[in-house]
């Protein structure tokens, strides 16, 4: 069989979204976008820690758990088994919409245990991880454990299932005396979850292999969270507990990677992030204040200010090396029409001296020097731009400098919060 041959045997491909920063990259608008031409919206890893907020014709919808794009009513929402659930979450969110999933649970004790993990590093530590408080951590950890349930179980063995959550309820309270759990009042609860549930859900690998080699179909892939908050590749340890790069799309949704198509990188204009933890190009002066008060930089998970500062290539360069995007999604550029000049980070100094990678080690990133391009402002309205002839010669300018230093095209412009303010440039 010649190389043609097999490639054509691949089947549907997916196309994955996915943050290039610490999240808040405007994900959810791209998905949005996406969606209205796709059969199917899937989420992969992460839980109710991921927000992604979407607006339509004025009305603004707030996601954690669902797929951003389920907006479009003929898609079909998966939720993967890389993803945690929290039921009470999820049927809150999804109260009119039937969908398809399955994944690891999330029960209140693991909210629970998390915020008291965070008590403990800050008596500990003096200083925490600066968690949502959502349990990801611990149930995350729990998996790796080999003491987490799944919704199969859920379904199978009710009364096997409820002898392994006593099991598992009994181990954190050894472990957190202080932790107060309803056990029965909390399986009471579950199972009345267990006959609402049961319609959606199908065996996952079983179901993304007929949507793959069954009749052409379009799937998209929506990203939680982003690269710099990876497990594995993120600013560990404040980072996320799951995989939120490109292989978290295979392990997270039972597919091979031959099936992964394009993968778009969402980037914004800026950067910010939340919690604590290093972050090069912050500024932590009047030009982060005024990019947090015209780009409404607040959590929509946790309502917390994020932190902001200007465009950092370094990492949204590491972020590329890790997913290989094919194409980006340029959001918030309209955030800096009121800057004379405007900073890019194109390259970190340790002692003095350039280093030609991100560095993986928090006391290191501490202490980089970003090294700055200035790049002239435009200081003129963007947010009416719908083509990139209309955009300002100097924003043209910008978005064609973070293309040649990255060496990946930007696909997409945005200038404002709706469906249509994303200008398409490929």
């Amino acid at each position: 069989m010649s190389q043609q041959d097999r490639s054509a045997d691949v089947g549907n491909r997916v196309t994955v979204v996915l943050g290039a920063q610490w999240g808040d990259e405007g994900k959810g608008k791209v998905v949005d976008l996406l969606a209205q031409d796709a059969d199917m919206v899937c989420r992969c890893q992460g839980g109710n820690n991921a927000g992604h907020t979407v607006v339509v014709d004025s009305v603004e919808y707030d996601f954690h758990l669902l797929p951003s794009g389920i907006i479009n009513p003929k898609v079909t929402a998966f939720i993967g088994n890389g993803v945690v659930i929290h039921l009470p979450g999820l049927f809150e969110e999804a109260e009119k919409n039937v969908r398809k999933g399955k994944g690891v649970l999330m029960f209140d004790f693991h909210q629970a245990v998390d915020g008291v993990q965070e008590q403990e590093r800050q008596q500990q530590a003096g200083k925490n991880l600066g968690t949502t408080k959502k349990g990801i951590g611990p149930v995350y950890s729990a998996k790796a454990a080999r003491s987490g349930l799944r919704i199969c179980d859920l379904l199978s063995d009710f009364q096997e299932f409820s002898e392994r959550y006593k099991n598992l309820a009994l181990q954190y309270k050894s472990m957190y005396p202080s932790l107060e759990i309803d056990i029965d009042g909390e399986l009471g609860k579950l199972e009345a979850y267990v006959d609402r549930i049961k319609p959606m859900v199908r065996d996952g690998v079983f179901f993304m292999y007929e949507a793959l080699h069954g009749p052409p179909k379009t799937i998209l892939v929506e990203g939680a969270n982003a690269a710099l908050l990876d497990i594995d590749f993120g600013t560990y340890p404040f980072v996320t507990s799951s995989n939120c790069t490109v292989g978290g799309v295979c392990t997270g949704l039972g597919m091979p990677p031959q099936n992964v198509g394009e993968v778009y990188g969402v980037v914004k204009a800026y950067t910010t992030r939340v919690g604590i933890g290093a972050f090069p190009s912050e500024q932590s002066n009047e030009t982060g204040e005024l990019l947090q008060t015209r780009g409404k930089e607040v959590g929509v998970t946790t309502g917390r200010k994020r932190r902001c500062g200007w465009l950092d290539l370094v990492l949204v360069k590491y972020a590329h090396m890790i997913n290989g995007f094919t194409a980006l999604a340029l959001t918030k550029l309209d955030i800096l029409d009121v800057f004379p000049e405007i900073k890019v980070g194109v390259a970190y100094k340790v002692d003095n001296e350039c280093i030609p990678h991100f560095p993986a080690n928090q006391e290191v990133l501490q202490r980089v020097e970003v090294q700055y391009e200035t790049l002239p402002g435009w200081n003129s309205d963007t947010s009416a731009a719908r083509t990139f002839e209309e955009l300002p010669d100097n924003a043209q300018k910008y978005v064609r400098f973070i293309e040649e230093h990255l060496g990946v095209p930007v696909k997409w412009i945005g200038v404002g919060k709706s469906r249509e303010s994303m200008i398409q440039l490929l």
